[in-house]
């Protein structure tokens, strides 16, 4: 008898268990909720999206996760960190959504989801302003060209090395501005980064820098990240309803008018992307 007990209080509280690993799985957006606050992780080397002036933390992100929590009733909580832990830290908990962002790739898809998309990422050439020996996309053959590490963008810029006569000398960054400190020094010939991202640095050192047209790499676009399982799915879902109701009333564009000076025609999910 005492065995049956002691079977039927383990099997109960095994189901127990269980049930509260499930409702924790399933809540992951309420929780978010109760806690009245969203974790973000992000860097702050990547304007405009995420950069320090004047030592306060700004940019689109900044300002698109604000009406992001406006919308969930939350308040934004930043978590900041290098680029290339930013997914490690993202898998091991240490925030709910990462905002980079980051272009949204086939490889990148298999593994995190991620939300519609919030800007155009097609990689392009930053030059020093005045240099005639880089006119065009294929000029940056044999020439050193900085790229941030662990990036989209030095993927794309790997493969386009591949196209050229002579490969591009490669030299990878732990920050972008770091690359660009390079650049105005003379210890590199160029950046590759995302157009919106090098128009911006352009027109805020207007002498310094240039913008080498067109972008060379394909049409890319940036999206925010999530954990790709079902106990993050009810969040996501919410952020991504976010979104797309930030874009169609106008506050998507309006902000991106107020940091691009220009706003994209970008689709409301990407389904197959170019690379």
């Amino acid at each position: 008898m005492r065995k049956n007990s002691l079977l039927k209080g383990l099997v109960g509280a095994a189901f127990l268990f269980g049930a509260t690993i499930s409702a924790h799985a399933a809540d992951t957006l309420a929780a978010v909720k109760a806690a009245g606050t969203m974790k973000v992780g992000t860097e702050t080397a990547f304007a405009p999206f995420d950069f320090i002036d004047a030592g306060e933390h700004v940019g689109l992100n900044v300002d698109l996760f604000n009406e992001i929590g406006k919308e969930l009733g939350v308040k934004i909580e930043w978590v900041t960190l290098p680029w290339d832990g930013v997914f490690p830290a993202l898998e091991a908990g240490k925030f709910d959504v990462v905002a980079g962002p980051a272009t949204i790739t086939k490889k990148r898809m298999e593994r995190y989801r991620f939300t519609p998309p919030l800007a155009e990422a097609t990689i392009a050439i930053l030059k020093k302003a005045g240099d005639q020996t880089i006119n065009k996309p294929e000029d940056i053959a044999g020439k050193k060209i900085g790229v941030g590490k662990a990036t989209a963008q030095l993927d794309q810029l790997k493969e386009f090395s591949e196209t050229l006569p002579t490969k591009v000398d490669i030299r990878e960054y732990p920050a972008f501005t770091e690359s660009y400190a390079d650049l105005a020094a003379g210890r590199i010939a160029g950046v590759a980064n995302s157009l919106p991202n090098i128009a911006f640095v352009a027109k805020q050192r207007e002498g310094t820098f240039e913008v080498v047209l067109p972008p060379f790499g394909k049409k890319s676009y940036f999206g925010f990240i999530g954990l790709k399982d079902a106990d993050h799915a009810p969040l996501m879902d919410a952020i991504d309803a976010a979104m797309l109701k930030i874009k169609a009333d106008g506050r998507m564009a309006a902000l991106q008018k107020k940091w691009f000076d220009a706003s994209f025609d970008t689709p409301d999910s990407v389904k197959d992307p170019a690379f």
